[in-house]
């Protein structure tokens, strides 16, 4: 019984060093696509207002639009290309849907 905790531990060591150490693999453009999408999603919380979206806040975060200019033009051409949001996101997850 000690020994099979023993193993499962050491498994879990090894998986855990292995995603910790996986530099040059999928995780590193998985974290850069789930970065890009958060701050998309911030981008979009604050001023959705640009794609036609009413947002009764836009007055405020307009004090954000300096610090944000320069990801601007990018995200709002990546929001109008977008075809289906839902779409992408199932789509990573290679489901069947």
């Amino acid at each position: 019984m000690p020994n099979e905790k023993l193993e499962k531990f050491l498994e879990w060591g090894r998986l855990f060093f292995q995603g910790a150490t996986d530099f040059g693999r999928k995780s590193r453009s998985m974290l850069e696509k789930e970065a890009n999408d958060e701050m998309d999603n911030f981008i979009l919380l604050c001023f959705a207002d640009t794609l036609g979206i009413p947002l009764p806040t836009s007055y405020y975060t307009l004090e954000l639009l300096p610090y944000l200019a320069e990801d601007f033009e990018m995200w709002e051409r990546r929001m109008l290309n977008r075809k289906s949001i839902w779409g992408e996101k199932w789509g990573d997850y290679d489901l069947d849907a």
